[in-house]
């Protein structure tokens, strides 16, 4: 699988990164097979959060023998300083872990959010401290949201984060707005050096009334061509690699469109771009 620099980390993540939202309710023996596909596949890069159910007593057992493969970004959803380091604590020891390559101020999703972690005594605050301690090396900001590109670009005004991670696909991107704040923020990263890693990649809308068939909390693309029209476009974009979806039964057909990944032209962007307005986007 192709891989590419995550910014100024220096780290040669895989186009697939793997999601381990898709851990939320598993067994250890179904986890396991599919840490085993992980590995497989050659993907060298995990994103994970104490929010995400069970993953981290998941992913846990697998750190003492397989640390050294990963590049390993946790997250929290704690605002102030205090929670931020306690919560870092708690995921250190779950993850069987001393270290995180990346940790992230996780669902900044509103400017009043942004505020609380920026502000004294704030997470950031936290995350400073854990880098400087040597607990975490790099420190970065995920979301999601209609306005997720343009809190983020003012989250790189306020603070020199090393990464960000937002939603990214051709239904949302059919948004004029978003689409504008978006292809901003991927021309701010790279002239920032910053990482950037796409989420919500195959996303077909929100479920609304329709019954739920993947353990996503918004209906996804779920055949191989559709799943490899999604994946190709979000990749066609100067970001270094996408999230896994939160599904274990889809998470094979998204390695294989990683590992097939063609890249869009120009064309074909606005092409699919426009295709897009016949769905519902996920974000309104």
């Amino acid at each position: 699988m192709e891989t590419r620099r995550f910014g100024r980390t220096g780290n040669m993540s895989t186009l697939a990164i793997f999601g381990a939202a898709a851990f939320w309710e598993i067994s250890q023996a179904d986890a396991d097979k599919v840490m085993e596909q992980v590995i497989e596949a050659g993907i060298n890069h995990i994103d994970i959060a104490p929010s995400y159910g069970q993953a981290e007593e998941r992913v846990g057992p697998w750190m003492p023998r397989e640390r050294q493969r990963f590049f390993l970004g946790c997250k929290t959803m704690e605002r102030t300083k205090h929670g931020a380091w306690d919560e870092m604590q708690r995921s250190l020891k779950r993850l069987q872990t001393e270290t995180f390559d990346l940790y992230q101020c996780h669902a900044i999703t509103t400017m009043e959010e942004l505020d609380s972690i920026t502000m004294k005594g704030g997470a950031l605050d936290a995350l400073v401290e854990a880098r400087r301690e040597g607990l975490i090396k790099f420190i970065g900001i995920t979301g999601h949201g209609v306005d997720a590109p343009k809190i983020y670009l003012e989250a790189l005004r306020r603070f020199d984060f090393d990464s960000v991670l937002f939603p990214l696909n051709f239904v949302q991107m059919a948004n004029p707005e978003f689409r504008k704040n978006a292809d901003d923020l991927v021309a701010a990263c790279k002239a920032k050096d910053v990482g950037t890693m796409v989420i919500k990649t195959i996303t077909k809308g929100p479920w609304g009334e329709r019954q739920h068939t993947a353990n996503t909390w918004y209906e996804p693309f779920d055949q191989m061509d559709e799943i490899q029209k999604a994946v190709n476009f979000a990749l066609s974009y100067d970001v270094t690699g996408l999230c896994t979806a939160g599904d274990t039964r889809i998470l094979p057909l998204v390695i294989k469109a990683c590992q097939n990944f063609k890249k869009m032209g120009a064309d074909e962007l606005e092409e699919t771009i426009r295709s897009g307005s016949q769905y519902e986007p996920l974000f309104a």
